[in-house]
């Protein structure tokens, strides 16, 4: 039984590893169920097709009973009950009888990975075909193949789910993960998985500043659409926003940035990532490719950045059957998660404090600084020091730590401290928790 919560995550992939899913469909369903089951705040919507959506509309449901290919012996092959890889996404229903060459041309295979089979669709132009490995394709012999799917292309629905956690204030910190692509686990499990995991540990936080909302759509036009539909309230009150996919193996850490890179998303994220990763990948918004595209777009400007592992097209397992399970790992998916948790706490506890006291305070008969000198006493003494320095509510509790060569993290206990002793003031307090806020009269000096 799985015990921790990488573990967990695991196992949630490879329940939904085989599901067949796609832009719509019941694949997306079922799978929006399971989660709903781990996540019960999760409201599960249904689009007609056709319902426009900015210069898109939602396309016809996709549904697949079987697939497969004949061969002249009578060997079933690119069995979609198999691996649902084989079939080209959104392929047309065909049953017919064709030679050797006509077959190519609805065969899909990568010479450079012989055993892989590779993920292709068709989304929006009516085609046919099958995927699978290049050593098979290479041992297919002249004579006569049936080419069976069984599939419907019909007006019906795209499917997608949302849940809002409250807290204490409407502004929001967005989580979106896509929940489309079948049978792989990095490009695709790992996203939804540690969203879930996510959605669960804020929930039964005591206490939340924020109201966060959880999204699950089928990449691009998932994420067109609930932008159609929200997307006046979330530019009103997004503070900052996060894609979550390819978040499982261990290879790397990746970073993508918003479209400025500079928003409290990207100051968080780069914040947290500097301080408790060994390294990572920075890449330039020039090499977005997920649903990042659509929130950070000229006419959205959403605040969203991404924080990945091995990043979208940039490992050799990407969109073939080699995105598999073994790829990802309860330890790749748990420090994925950790990540995400750093920014939460730091985004709950930030602020931008005003110091009370003209000069340096009393920090003796406060307990604040130590009576005895041992080691890492001094440099919890010039924390707090440098922390009251930079306290002049222009600056947020990530920019003192930034300035001052601290993790924001740490640095949030010291501030607790420092306005439990009465020698900081919350912005709150101060007037508001922006760069212009009104100060609060200084405290009279002590007598």
């Amino acid at each position: 039984m799985a015990t921790t919560i990488g573990e967990r995550m695991h196992q949630w992939a490879a329940d939904l590893f085989d599901v067949p899913r796609s832009l719509t469909g019941d694949g997306v369903r079922h799978t929006l169920g399971y989660l709903q089951d781990l996540v019960p705040q999760l409201q599960v919507c249904e689009v007609p097709t056709g319902t426009p959506a900015f210069d898109w509309e939602v396309p016809e449901e996709w549904n697949v009973n079987e697939a497969y290919i004949v061969t002249p012996d009578g060997d079933k092959i690119a069995d979609f009950s198999e691996h649902t890889l084989h079939l080209v996404g959104y392929s047309v229903p065909v049953d017919t009888t064709l030679t050797l060459d006509e077959l190519q041309d609805h065969l899909y295979s990568i010479p450079e990975q012989p055993d892989a089979i590779p993920y292709v669709t068709s989304y929006y132009k009516r085609r046919w075909g099958f995927c699978l490995s290049h050593r098979q394709r290479e041992q297919l012999q002249p004579g006569e193949y049936r080419a069976v799917i069984r599939s419907s292309l019909q007006p019906g629905h795209l499917t997608y789910a949302d849940a809002v956690i409250p807290g204490e204030t409407d502004r929001e910190i967005l989580f979106s993960t896509d929940i489309c692509h079948p049978s792989m686990a990095n490009n695709e499990l790992s996203g939804p998985v540690v969203a879930t995991a996510l959605a669960r540990w804020i929930a039964g936080l005591k206490q939340r500043r924020y109201t966060y909302r959880f999204v699950f759509v089928p990449e691009t036009i998932g994420s067109i659409v609930y932008l159609s539909r929200h997307l006046e309230k979330m530019q009103q009150k997004t503070d900052a926003g996060f894609q979550l996919t390819c978040c499982g193996d261990t290879r790397t850490v990746s970073f993508m940035p918003s479209r400025n890179g500079d928003t409290l998303a990207d100051r968080v994220a780069t914040h947290v990532l500097d301080w408790h990763t060994d390294d990572y990948d920075a890449y330039s918004f020039l090499d977005r490719g997920s649903d990042e595209r659509q929130y950070c777009h000229a006419n959205v400007d959403l605040p969203v950045v991404s924080i990945m592992r091995s990043k979208y097209r940039n490992y050799p397992e990407y969109h073939t059957s080699l995105d598999d399970l073994d790829f990802i790992s309860a330890k790749g998916l748990s420090e994925t998660l950790e990540l995400y948790k750093k920014c939460v706490h730091i985004l709950e506890h930030n602020d931008n404090p005003v110091a009370r006291f003209p000069c340096e305070p009393q920090l003796g008969r406060r307990g604040l600084y130590p009576t005895l000198s041992t080691r890492g006493s001094g440099q919890t003494v010039r924390d707090i020091k440098n922390l009251l320095t930079y306290a002049d509510g222009t600056r947020d509790l990530i920019d003192i730590a930034e300035t001052i060569e601290v993790a924001c993290d740490e640095l949030i206990g010291t501030y607790r401290r420092l306005i439990d002793k009465g020698v900081l003031l919350p912005g709150e307090a101060a007037g508001g928790g922006g760069p212009h806020q009104r100060r609060l009269p200084l405290a009279p000096a002590a007598r």
